[in-house]
């Protein structure tokens, strides 16, 4: 039996998040390549790609982009929002081990104290 035609926005993966991001680089492109001559044609590449992305029939590549691109969007907002916690934190002293690398943390107001990292057991002394 014949597989009936499917129309085109079923042909089609259609606009997601990873189209809006490249969109809005073209727009930023297109807007200061008034001004700034040789930025239109990085703007014209970012269209033809965007307009690839949106007429290409390989929804399954199109939808691996589009998680990669929410997954590195989460890993950014989580690094970030752990920094913001980092600086705001005014109950411990965040450090890491001169050795391994290794992000520790101590009460603060303890003076002078040992500390032992559990990644790597080398000794060394922080001021908390």
């Amino acid at each position: 039996m014949e597989q009936p035609k499917r129309s085109f926005f079923q042909r089609h993966p259609g606009f997601d998040a990873y189209s809006l991001f490249w969109l809005v680089l073209f727009l930023l492109l297109a807007a200061l390549g008034r001004f700034f001559l040789p930025l239109l044609i990085p703007a014209g590449v970012v269209l033809v790609y965007l307009l690839f992305r949106l007429l290409s029939k390989d929804q399954e590549k199109r939808q691996m982009e589009n998680a990669r691109f929410y997954a590195l969007f989460r890993s950014i907002g989580r690094w970030k929002r752990g920094r913001k916690g980092i600086k705001t934190d005014k109950a411990y002293y965040y450090f890491k081990c001169p050795t391994c690398g290794q992000s520790m943390r101590v009460p603060r107001g303890l003076g002078k104290i040992e500390v032992s990292c559990k990644a790597c057991s080398s000794r060394f002394e922080v001021r908390s």
